[in-house]
């Protein structure tokens, strides 16, 4: 069987949330958000929280390098 990766991109509060709750229950997949992941990061303590909390603050997307 092939293996499928699935990316929704999208300003916040465009749907990309709700659309992937519906496919995660349809089609029984893994979901794995960077919005979660930051959200968590920016409660930790560090650098690379500061940096995080930073951003998710002043509503900007977060630059290619931190997500890789």
């Amino acid at each position: 069987m092939a293996k499928l990766t699935l990316i929704l991109l999208g300003a916040p509060g465009s749907g990309k949330g709700t659309l992937s709750e519906r496919l995660i229950k349809k089609y029984h997949i893994p979901e794995i958000s960077s919005g979660e992941i930051l959200r968590k990061v920016s409660h930790e303590k560090g650098e690379l929280a500061r940096e995080v909390k930073k951003l998710l603050d002043g509503g900007n997307l977060a630059p290619d390098d931190l997500i890789i």
